[in-house]
């Protein structure tokens, strides 16, 4: 039998893809490894990989097609002794379209009530009056974005399904009924005219867990100043001697959070229902803005990287976020994440917890300001931080233990360097 491939979880949190492009074509050989498919997931863009060999002999989702539940059939790969015959005895069991929930079957013509001799068959008519209207998850959503009516539809999939085909060809059929209806989605009164832009599904994603996270983890918030007069001299004195490398602020920040994480193991940790993890490795997701959104690539055991290896890892995994090219286990995980908008001038804000971690600290601007030292008045350049943090894992005291000891470390930089 041919070999199904199926669409990839490549996420916790991913329950369906798009999919985007096929690297192959209908007929093409397929060597294990190969790049066969590119999809977006929740996170990022993907490439799929085949994991047999054989002929690509049935593309069942073609690319473009949104909402692919995964462990949905997206190709069937033909092997070496196989023909179009044994392609056709496996055409039965998956579907053209990316199926989400298994639909009922309708009843055959025997199990039904007498029928009117003029209606057709049920695996090419449209639903009667009454009668459950079978579509694919994304023909629903494409008809109702589209205002098309799915009952006066007649479907082209097994069972007289309607998948995304039959919507794009009512779609053209409706382009002059679309047109005479824009006036109904016209600005409402005292608004100016405005564009409508699709929401991504990585878009889609980040706003539901930023949803989730807000209203199922109790957050509360600490902030501290810390004064980096000191590390910006180490930083200048350091960036001078190599031309390999090109310390930024934001690695000192990265390195000094796993090692306060490290000194107060209390606050490397997450909530998991009916236990607490209380995590070994300080690894630091790090927040990277991407055209569709937010993503965070993982620095790994960053309290036993250098400064060095640090801003090298993090250049090249912020370069690939940005163009989709992380692999999975490059942005999954993470036991704390770092948000960092000082580069935009912003003093101090608030970040949202990244579930399922506890706590992430949100880095502003060092700016010069006014201080009191020693009694008199001095010039200090001055970086707010906000410890964002969910109350069932870590406590005020502990949250507060670590924002003193990644104080701590920013101000004497020197001893990152040990």
């Amino acid at each position: 039998m041919p070999i199904k491939i199926l669409m990839p979880a490549l996420s916790p949190t991913m329950t369906e893809g798009n999919l985007l492009k096929w690297h192959k074509k209908e007929g093409d050989a397929v060597r294990a490894g190969d790049v066969v498919a590119e999809i977006e997931t929740d996170k990022a863009t993907m490439e799929v990989e085949a994991t047999d060999e054989g002929r690509l002999g049935r593309i069942v989702v073609p690319e473009g097609t949104e909402g692919v539940p995964v462990n949905a059939v997206i190709a069937l790969l033909l092997g070496e002794d196989e023909d179009a015959a044994s392609l056709a005895k496996a055409e039965a069991a998956p579907a053209p379209a990316a199926p989400a929930k298994p639909a009922p079957t309708p009843p055959s013509p025997a199990a039904k009530p007498a029928a009117p001799p003029a209606k057709p068959a049920p695996d090419v008519a449209p639903p009667a009056a009454g009668d459950r209207v079978f579509a694919s998850p994304l023909a629903r959503r494409m008809a109702e974005q589209a205002g098309l009516d799915l009952a006066a539809m007649k479907g082209s999939g097994p069972h007289g399904r309607i998948v995304k085909a039959d919507i794009d060809t009512a779609r053209g059929r409706a382009a002059p009924v679309a047109a005479a209806a824009a006036p109904a989605v016209a600005p409402a009164a005292g608004l100016p005219a405005y564009t409508e832009l699709p929401v991504s599904g990585v878009r889609k994603i980040v706003a539901r867990r930023l949803v989730e996270a807000k209203r199922e983890a109790p957050h509360f918030y600490l902030t501290i100043d810390c004064e980096i007069d000191g590390l910006l001299k180490i930083r200048q004195d350091l960036n001078a001697r190599s031309d390999d490398y090109k310390l930024s602020v934001n690695d000192f920040v990265i390195r000094a959070a796993a090692l306060a994480l490290k000194r107060v193991p209390a606050a490397n940790a997450s909530w998991a229902e009916t236990v607490i993890r209380r995590y070994h490795a300080a690894d630091i997701s790090v927040a990277v803005a991407i055209p569709d959104g937010l993503i965070t690539p993982i620095v790994r055991n960053a309290d036993a990287k250098g400064l060095a290896a640090i801003s090298n890892e993090m250049k090249d995994l912020a370069d690939r976020a940005r163009a989709g090219k992380l692999k999975p286990e490059e942005f999954q995980g993470g036991t704390f994440s770092v948000s960092n908008l000082g580069m935009y001038g912003i003093r101090e804000f608030a970040a949202v917890i990244n579930p399922p971690q506890g706590a992430i600290l949100a880095v502003g601007a060092g700016e010069k300001r006014a201080i009191v030292k020693d009694g008199a008045l001095a010039v200090a350049t001055v970086m707010s931080c906000t410890l964002s943090v969910d109350h069932r894992v870590v406590d005020g005291v502990v949250g507060a233990e670590f924002l003193a000891a990644f104080k701590k470390l920013i101000e004497d930089p020197l001893t990152m360097l040990l």
